[in-house]
């Protein structure tokens, strides 16, 4: 079964300025489409993509992105993020955390966070962090795949084989976090050797906005 625990509260200090704001609003332009949500707040610019399924994905109203320039974001270095358990595999591409938020350009990659904790190939000296989104509405995200939307957890079991870009981690647990709380849980931003951190959204089954993060936590496999 899935280990799924409702928080992990770190007892400490703020991680980092900022820590991490997982900040994105979109909506699917289509016929009789709903919404789909992450954080909402302030007015962002209008601006689409697609999703897994080529769907058109537009955001709504929601924190404002950091510049393009600042996020350096690609969206496939070439790597992949496969979860063999659920079916996920999807390019891997790269961004940086800009004033301590993490917002992800696009919904058809995952993103490893340069510029907190470690890169794959150091994964035995820190937290490799990879985010990506999941969507409702009908739309699908990578993190679609590794969310049990009906029963409110996540799809991974403890044992699940999770592959960064060739390295590979064993999944240990998954936590729900509420998105207020996420940046103050110490544990989550602690840079761990041999550590892998996954977020995510997960969506409610109602159709409303999301207002909890899935967190997937890895161990590095020392066989691979």
């Amino acid at each position: 079964m899935p280990a799924t625990s409702e928080s992990a509260r770190g007892t400490g200090r703020r991680a980092s300025r900022g820590a991490f704001v997982f900040a994105m609003i979109a909506f699917l332009v289509a016929a009789g489409a709903a919404t789909m949500a992450f954080l909402p707040s302030n007015q962002t610019p209008v601006i689409t993509a697609e999703d897994l399924r080529g769907n058109t994905v537009q955001l709504e109203s929601g924190p404002t992105p950091p510049p393009a320039e600042v996020v350096a974001a690609t969206p496939d270095d070439g790597g992949r993020l496969i979860v063999e358990s659920v079916g996920l595999d999807v390019p891997l591409g790269s961004m940086n955390e800009a004033d301590g938020v993490i917002v992800p350009p696009g919904f058809t990659s995952a993103y490893w966070v340069r510029n907190r904790g470690v890169s794959t190939a150091d994964a035995a000296t820190g937290t490799v962090y990879v985010v990506m989104h999941a969507l409702r509405g009908g739309a699908v995200g990578p993190g679609n795949y590794i969310t049990d939307v009906e029963n409110q957890q996540s799809k991974l079991s403890s044992g699940d084989a999770i592959d960064v870009d060739g390295t590979r981690y064993t999944v240990d647990e998954s936590h729900l976090i509420s998105k207020s709380e996420l940046p103050d849980v110490q544990e989550i931003w602690a840079d761990t050797p041999d550590r892998l951190v996954v977020i995510t959204c997960l969506q409610h089954a109602d159709g409303s906005p999301s207002t909890q993060n899935l967190v997937v936590t890895a161990t590095l496999d020392p066989t691979r």
